[in-house]
């Protein structure tokens, strides 16, 4: 019977174009529904705040992307990312607390540098566990979750890092047009003279991080896409045994994989800092690598490998971040919105399975 229903499916394109970007069609039809349901969700401010906040979600979920496309898991990149954000605030602080004519610029473009180096390190060990000892991929990257938690941790001592340079958080919430309604346009800064706490007054379009996390994907995209390393990673979570017999180094192109995670999770542990202006451990309920994997698999991955796209992992990021924004806007009480959360990834598996040719 499923079989039936697969094939009819895949003759008639309409529906097969439907069953192919369900997820793009779900975020179509709860946009259209929490613009009548949630005051002020239809509104240019409210799009740019969740898109704002999406940002680490979308780095996070670009990594996994890769790992999963391989048969893979990466558990770690959420404590990979508060490890960076953590070591990038405190070589922050200490080198902007020393003064010796160090400014803020210097001091935060040699934190990035460190900590961008520093966050290859746990892919590179996830990796080499996985491709040369045979680790299962969940084994080995919750053992990085660990030790980078704790490392955290020590680096930190259980508190936020701060007293940070104030430019970090001007750049990492700052818009590039600000329109002060009857008054003019400034962009890339309010008006000299205008402080924070008049910022109400002024329309912000197009956040700074927007143009980051655009540059950021289409990079990957073109990656994934376009390359032949891109092309090997399809390979190898299609038929392992196949990507061998055809000649790519499986082992190698699997320590890259989880290297490139590793690093987008850096980056976003970078971001983080940017975004909020301190140093920020990732506290244990976050779970952001399981919002992650969720994202990843909403947006039509299959955990079985060969499959998966960044476009597809950011619509699911969005899917999950419009549904839980338009719940809260409406009033639904917030435990209800885990349970949506968890039918959506249930439908996308069901989904997966039903027609795995087609997807």
């Amino acid at each position: 019977m499923t079989h039936t229903l697969s094939e009819t499916i895949q003759g008639n394109r309409k529906l097969a174009f439907i069953a192919r970007n369900w997820a793009a069609f779900f975020l179509l039809g709860f946009l259209i529904l929490f613009s009548f349901t949630g005051k002020g969700f239809l509104s240019v401010t409210n799009f740019q705040n969740v898109g704002h906040l999406a940002v680490i979600a979308i780095l996070m979920a670009s990594a996994e992307t890769f790992v999963i496309i391989t048969s893979g898991i990466d558990l770690s990149i959420g404590f990979v990312m508060g490890f960076s954000s953590v070591t990038a605030g405190k070589i922050i602080q200490i080198l902007y607390a020393a003064g010796g004519g160090i400014s803020p610029g210097i001091s935060i473009a040699i934190g990035i540098v460190i900590v961008l180096i520093l966050s290859l390190i746990p892919g590179l060990v996830s990796g080499v566990l996985i491709a040369r000892y045979k680790v299962p991929p969940f084994i080995a990257t919750m053992g990085m979750w660990g030790i980078t938690n704790g490392i955290a941790l020590k680096i930190c001592k259980g508190f936020p890092v701060a007293t940070l340079p104030e430019v970090l958080t001007r750049i990492g919430n700052g818009y590039i047009i600000y329109i002060k309604p009857g008054g003019g346009i400034s962009f890339f800064s309010l008006p000299h003279g205008v402080g924070n706490e008049s910022i109400r007054e002024y329309i912000r379009l197009i956040p700074y991080s927007f143009i980051f996390v655009g540059l950021i994907l289409l990079v990957l995209w073109h990656l994934l896409r376009n390359t032949t390393f891109g092309q090997h990673t399809y390979a190898i979570g299609g038929n392992e045994e196949a990507a061998v017999r055809a000649g790519i180094n499986v082992k190698l192109h699997l320590v890259k994989i989880y290297i490139l995670s590793s690093f987008i999770a850096g980056l976003a542990g970078i971001f983080n800092v940017f975004q909020t202006g301190i140093g920020n451990f990732t506290p244990f309920g976050a779970m952001y690598e399981l919002f992650a994997v969720s994202a990843v698999v909403i947006g039509g991955a299959s955990l079985m490998g060969g499959k998966g796209s960044i476009f597809g992992s950011v619509i699911g990021v969005f899917l999950i971040a419009f549904l839980e924004n338009g719940l809260l806007i409406s009033g639904v009480v917030p435990f209800y919105r885990f349970i949506a959360v968890g039918l959506l990834l249930i439908i996308a598996v069901v989904i997966d399975q039903l027609f795995p040719d087609l997807l």
